[in-house]
């Protein structure tokens, strides 16, 4: 996205009531946008694309895009 830009870009969101830990939005994100925490993973928005990989590989539907 260019600056200056008024398009949002969507972010991808987990949410961690639905997420088993199984790590294949992960194992797929191009930028290394998504990262373990403590307990559950988690979303750096600065990274993220938008571009759905992580959605298509989530086998509880856990990951969203916003």
């Amino acid at each position: 996205m260019k600056h200056g830009d008024n398009h949002t870009r969507s972010i991808a969101s987990i949410d961690d009531t639905e997420c088993i830990l199984c790590g294949a939005c992960q194992a797929v994100c191009p930028t290394e946008a998504i990262t373990m925490g403590e307990t559950a993973f988690t979303v750096n928005a600065e990274l993220c694309r938008g571009c759905g990989a992580c959605v298509k590989v989530c086998p509880t539907e856990a990951v969203k895009l916003n």
